[in-house]
């Protein structure tokens, strides 16, 4: 396994910003080791405590955490290789899946991104491999029904409805199904991988 293939993004593993200051990296640390230690009967996870854990080590040294917030601040405002299957290809048939993408990605940095939530119309053309031009009737679509908005810097952020509508349908959309599980464990940028090879084996 290469480097890129282990990369871990640690601010999405653990919920938090990455703007979150170092009593909130320690809080939210807590709370999760208790919850995923390895003597919890319930809930322990060793894997995922150990993930934990090296995420907590790096995001509370100022040096390290500098070094890996270059990197995740590269990563975030890469491509995701997911968006260039067939499933998304211009028109009609590539519509349905466009509208749930930028929902997906809305939706999760609402979730890992409270601070802010907001993504712009050129993060989502570099993200989804897709000029503006193709993505202005899917967000006239989202915004028409309330499942988007933009936010006071002219971003586009997901609202209630938006956020029911990705947890009412993910189940049947296997691709971002992955994708925001992998996000649970900070991989869903390795996810993508996993599923373009999965598209050329099925």
């Amino acid at each position: 396994m290469n480097q890129a293939d282990s990369y871990v993004d640690y601010y999405e593993l653990m919920q938090i910003s990455p703007n979150a200051e170092t009593g909130t990296i320690q809080r939210v640390f807590r709370m999760l080791a208790a919850r995923y230690h390895p003597d919890n009967p319930h809930t322990g996870d060793m894997d995922r405590f150990l993930l934990l854990s090296k995420a907590y080590n790096i995001l509370i040294d100022p040096g390290l955490r500098a070094a890996y917030d270059a990197e995740h601040e590269m990563r975030r405002a890469s491509p995701i290789g997911v968006f260039g299957l067939k499933e998304f290809g211009t028109g009609i048939d590539g519509e349905a899946n466009r509208r749930m993408g930028v929902l997906c990605l809305l939706y999760n940095r609402r979730r890992s991104d409270p601070e802010r939530p907001g993504v712009s119309v050129l993060e989502l053309e570099t993200m989804m491999t897709f000029p503006r031009e193709h993505l202005l009737f899917t967000v006239w679509y989202l915004k028409e029904k309330d499942l988007i908005k933009m936010d006071e810097n002219s971003d586009f952020v997901i609202t209630s409805h938006g956020a029911d509508y990705v947890e009412e349908r993910l189940p049947s959309h296997e691709v971002f199904y992955k994708l925001l599980k992998a996000a649970e464990s900070g991989t869903s940028r390795v996810a993508e991988d996993d599923l373009r090879a999965q598209q050329y084996t099925d």
